[in-house]
């Protein structure tokens, strides 16, 4: 993600850990997912939330209320779910700092909250529970570790927002005035966590499916206006569009999507960015299939990564061609600021990139 907890105290320089190879050869050859969930207990539950960390540290929030975190590059995780969550559906979860966590689980009506720990999930409180049975929360971004927002599917004709100024204690829906209407049958995906990023202090997109066309939607205000972007990723069904967004700065951004179903193929799903999100040039080789989750590596103008159920892929030219280097299934990404990129998916699936 492009905001989440680890990008929030990234160091100034990169630090002295081997990158994945440049160029346009075949370099994902030398990169394997290398599975973290073997002592991570029983459960099946799915990972769609994640927050990369440090290579020693990762957090991943899932199904029935699920959220595990390790300390110790996953030999172990740590069952820190919030008690009572059991029915809970959470798709996103971002990490403040050592201690402070936010995580998101969606739903219709009040199946739609926000949860929040101090003590590094000993503990949880809940900060947000909608109210407004026509409401739909899919993802959150934080720029920085007091300002985030949240992001509602259509109500009345546009999305809806929820903005935070202290750390996620307190949200307070924003005007939609400034937000541009969505088009018939448009709404976000909650796939990965990453249908709404963020880079910088005050910048944020928005992914979007379902309609004529699948839009990236921009603010450059903290989620006061919006301005609207057609990409080439095809859309036309509900079940297609941009499911994920990375944006390594203000300027440089990535989408992955779609069509979820595994019996429809998905050409064209993958879109790059050199304007933050003003226009969209469709990658001249883009993944093979669905994908729902994108990272770039910290530190690197060219490196990426993006996820699926039926792979993962990796450019090393800043998204205009993908390689295919691995078969698992995976539903999100995220890297750390020092290099570690960490991956989770289905049956309670986590792994870690290696070389």
């Amino acid at each position: 993600m492009a905001a989440g907890a680890a990008s929030l105290a990234a160091p100034t320089a990169a630090p002295a850990a081997a990158a994945p190879p440049r160029g346009n050869g075949e370099p994902a050859a030398h990169w394997h997912w290398n599975l973290k969930n073997a002592t991570s207990g029983t459960t099946t539950a799915r990972f769609r939330g994640l927050a990369a960390v440090s290579r020693t540290t990762a957090w991943v929030a899932g199904t029935g209320g699920t959220v595990l975190r390790t300390r110790d590059g996953g030999k172990h995780w740590s069952d820190v779910s919030p008690p009572g969550a059991g029915a809970l559906e959470f798709r996103d979860i971002e990490v403040l700092d050592a201690r402070r966590a936010v995580v998101l689980a969606i739903g219709e009506g009040e199946a739609s909250r926000v949860l929040r720990t101090d003590d590094a999930g000993a503990t949880w409180t809940e900060s947000f529970r909608n109210t407004d049975p026509r409401a739909f929360y899919d993802c959150l971004t934080f720029f920085d570790r007091h300002h985030g927002l949240a992001l509602g599917d259509p109500v009345d004709g546009k999305y809806r927002i929820l903005s935070t100024a202290d750390g996620g204690r307190s949200w307070q829906v924003l005007p939609s005035s400034g937000m541009p209407p969505a088009r018939k049958g448009e709404a976000a995906f909650a796939a990965s966590g990453q249908c709404l990023v963020s880079a910088g202090r005050r910048d944020a997109w928005i992914a979007t499916g379902g309609a004529d066309r699948a839009r990236v939607l921009h603010t450059t205000d903290r989620g006061r206006t919006w301005t609207a972007a057609d990409t080439p990723v095809p859309a036309g069904d509900p079940a297609r569009g941009v499911f994920a967004l990375a944006f390594r700065d203000r300027t440089h951004g990535l989408a992955v999507g779609g069509d979820y179903r595994p019996d429809q193929t998905s050409p064209r799903a993958a879109a790059v960015s050199a304007d933050g999100g003003t226009t969209w040039a469709p990658s001249a080789t883009p993944p093979e299939a669905y994908r729902s989750g994108a990272a770039w590596l910290p530190y690197s103008r060219h490196t990426a990564l993006a996820v699926g159920p039926s792979g993962s892929d990796l450019t090393t030219d800043g998204g205009r061609t993908w390689h295919t280097f691995d078969r698992g299934s995976y539903d999100t990404v995220d890297c750390a600021p020092d290099l570690a990129c960490w991956a989770a998916g289905e049956k309670g699936r986590i792994a870690r990139l290696e070389p």
